[in-house]
């Protein structure tokens, strides 16, 4: 079997992407098919003995949709992200065109109505064919930028699959034509002197509809079409972690040659402050090196002979060379981007309630027009009569409501968000959240503060909190790693005096050592302390009490003699237990994933009632663990901050990153928590309910309310009351629920999370 993606053209709707991937998976020899909507593309996985990508794309082209092989390489993904950026950027000129001529449209169709200024040659029966070509003229641009719905709408209603573009293209089509038509009968009437005639069809110009059904859902696409570059963008900042070059040995000279020039085996010169190209091993040298970005962990990590470094971590200390091991698309960056863009191609989109239901009611709504006009013609009425009746049936089915029920509540949803710190990046995300019942969280910078601070300072009988703090801080004021700069930074906060330190001493993966004032003092971890037999008595047990507690003890020695302790660690955010609280009480399973140490965690696990926690986990175990959970039925949301959150974030049916976190999360997850409060995701939720609910009773009413429209519009009530819906009347109507949807949509306004 063979998987190959293809990028596919011309999809609006749920039920474009249906129709492609039953035109696709019915084809012999495919085993397997997953469209994307957002992105624009398509996984087949097929026997490549029965089958070539020319005849995929050629079912493809039949279903009334244009596809090719998707050639973009993972290093080349910013060609990917210019061609979405171009088509959000079509979407945005095609909306503005929309918007402006329909807006000069409305004011010369309503303006004498209305008593606005209007040029003289518009009003008045006897310029009622200046009037009607004016406005003619006016719809063509709306109906010319948007042509790609007649030409989906109509394709796809001829192959027997029709989507929300054949309901927009039909709607639109018959108010316009009728326009046309009305056009000629003001003609007819002039030439003929019949003035009542003119009068008559000068008020069923209905070009104004059509092109408000146009600009209006242009307007809702656009909205939707901003999303589209989540992905693209995603691993377009996970390439910009690697650097583009790297300093190599070669014929025993260092030389600069660009990172796709390395090949394995080579080695590698690093120096402080350098990202690392790819993945190896040290063989000379050590250091402590930053692996936060892949791993979360805030605390570097010694390196020294032997150890494995990852590519896009960052050195702080020492210099080192290593041995290349692994380059180009095998590296742990470049698998991690894999991860991402799978696990986001991966990701089926929300079928659209809308475009469920426009698969049955397109056909119906035409069948009824139809029966309509024949069976006027049949019973002796006028063609005329009978035209207008199948225009009225048409023009009020129109999905102006239809197609503004969702983004409509949307964009009201998106912004109550915003009001609340909670940037909500897609509709498909806003609408998922509201089923979620499992919340995976990361815990470093999620559920904690993400950075090392001092917890504990535990001096022996001889010595004051202060002292120790002072003699601490001055020692580990040379260093670079991250615990000492915690508590350096707990003494400027205490505003303790720091002493001259000389001979200073880091030991990489132990402690540092160092002169006061003479006398020799250490700091650092067991190991350190035993190598230079300091009698460490009670604190021992002390150290071990604390670490079970999560927290990293540092002990200080001088003369042979303990000082005492300072732990640092780091601390879990305030809100953190009473968000974790609020998700058990939407009854949400709660899930930790972590890269720290099984002590650590399970530290944590205790401290805030954690049911879940999975230790040492890597960032492929991540994204994995999140498809487990999502196999045994489960719709998970993952909260993250870090690059090693990316795929898990991408994989999740809802990806939540901190927005104190890195581009990466960020990009790649579906929500964004400004305030990077955790009690944020429980409002996300709460939000993605109400906003469902709005949609849904939106959804009703736009159906609902036009489908009892129809029977009137067909003249089903003429023969006994004498009542039936003209054109303009059908317009009215199909602008009133439009107007309806909007209002209901406004009720989200008043959304509190506390509720």
């Amino acid at each position: 079997m063979k998987k190959e993606k293809f990028d596919v053209v011309g999809m609006t709707c749920s039920a474009c992407s249906a129709s492609v991937e039953k035109a696709v998976g019915r084809m012999e020899g495919v085993s397997a098919v997953n469209v994307n909507l957002l992105a624009n593309n398509m996984t087949v996985e097929y026997d490549e003995s029965l089958l070539e990508p020319a005849a995929i794309i050629s079912a493809v082209t039949d279903a009334g949709y244009s596809a090719s092989l998707a050639g973009v390489k993972l290093q080349d993904q910013t060609a990917e992200k210019t061609k979405v950026q171009e088509e959000i950027e079509q979407m945005k000129q095609r909306t503005i065109v929309s918007l402006i001529f329909m807006i000069l449209l409305m004011y010369v169709a309503m303006g004498p109505m209305l008593g606005l200024p209007v040029p003289s040659f518009l009003v008045g029966v006897e310029n009622a064919a200046a009037m009607a070509l004016v406005q003619f003229l006016l719809t063509l641009p709306v109906v010319y930028v948007n042509r790609q719905y007649y030409q989906t709408g109509f394709k796809t209603l001829w192959r027997r699959s029709p989507n929300m573009d054949s309901l927009i293209a039909i709607g639109s089509a018959a108010a316009i034509l009728y326009g046309v038509f009305a056009m000629f009968r003001i003609g007819w009437g002039l030439g003929h002197n019949d003035l009542e005639l003119v009068l008559h069809y000068s008020h069923d110009l209905y070009f104004e509809s059509g092109s408000m059904i146009l600009a209006l859902i242009t307007l809702g696409k656009y909205l939707e079409a901003r999303s589209k570059g989540r992905t693209s963008d995603a691993i377009a900042k996970l390439i910009d972690l690697a650097p583009k070059a790297a300093t190599v040995i070669r014929d025993g000279q260092e030389v600069e040659i660009p990172v796709a020039e390395l090949a394995e085996g080579d080695i590698v010169v690093i120096r402080p402050g350098q990202s690392i190209p790819v993945d190896g091993v040290i063989i000379e040298g050590s250091s402590a090196v930053d692996e936060s970005a892949l791993t979360g962990e805030s605390i570097p990590v010694a390196k020294t002979v032997g150890d494995k470094v990852i590519s896009a971590t960052i050195n702080k200390a020492g210099a080192f060379r290593f041995r290349a091991t692994r380059i180009g698309d095998d590296t742990t960056l470049a698998q991690i981007i894999r991860l991402v863009e799978e696990a986001s191609s991966s990701k089926a989109p929300i079928a659209k309630l809308a475009d469920k239901i426009s698969g049955i009611f397109v056909p119906v709504v035409i069948a009824i027009a139809l029966a309509a006009f024949v069976i006027w013609l049949l019973l002796g009425y006028p063609f005329e009569f009978a035209l207008t009746i199948g225009v009225a049936v048409l023009v009020i089915s129109c999905p102006c409501a239809l197609g503004l029920a969702t983004p409509v509540a949307i964009m009201v949803g998106t912004g109550q968000g915003a009001l609340h710190g909670i940037l909500i990046k897609s509709a498909e995300s806003l609408e998922t959240a509201h089923s979620v019942d499992t919340v995976v969280l990361d815990k470093t910078g999620t559920i904690t503060e993400g950075k090392p601070q001092v917890t504990d300072v535990l001096p022996s009988s001889n010595i004051s909190e202060a002292e120790l703090l002072a003699i601490g801080a001055s020692l580990e004021k040379p260093s670079e790693h991250p615990l000492a700069e915690a508590i350096v930074r707990k003494g400027q906060e205490m505003g303790v005096h720091f002493s001259e330190v000389n001979d200073f001493l880091a030991v990489p993966g132990k402690g540092v050592q160092g002169r006061i004032e003479g006398r020799e003092y250490l700091a650092g971890n067991l190991s350190f302390m035993q190598e230079n037999r300091v009698e460490l008595g009670e604190f021992e047990n002390t150290a071990d009490s604390l670490a079970e507690q999560g927290k990293t003890p540092m002990y200080f020695a001088a003369d042979g003699q303990v000082l005492g302790i300072i732990a640092v660690a780091d601390v879990i955010k305030p809100s953190s237990r009473q968000a974790i609280r609020d998700l058990k009480s939407l009854g949400i399973d709660v899930v930790m994933l972590t890269g720290d140490n099984k002590r650590t965690a399970e530290a944590i696990r205790r401290e805030l009632a954690i049911d879940t926690v999975i230790a040492e986990v890597l960032p492929d175990d991540k994204e994995r663990e999140v498809r487990a959970l999502q196999e045994q039925g489960k719709t998970v949301a993952m909260v993250g901050d870090g690059v090693n959150d990316a795929p898990a974030l991408a994989r999740a049916d809802v990806g939540v990153a901190i927005g104190a976190g890195t581009d990466v999360a960020i990009e790649s997850a579906d929500i964004v928590l400004m305030k990077s409060d955790l009690q944020d995701v429980t409002t996300a939720i709460k939000l993605s309910k109400a906003t469902l609910r709005n949609i849904k009773q939106n959804l009703f009413w736009a159906f609902f309310y036009n489908s009892l429209g129809i029977p009137l519009a067909a003249g089903l009530l003429y023969p006994i009351l004498g009542w039936r819906l003209s054109p303009m009347y059908a317009a009215a109507a199909m602008s009133l629920s439009s107007i309806f949807v909007v209002t209901n949509a406004l009720r989200l306004r008043r959304f509190d999370p506390e509720k």
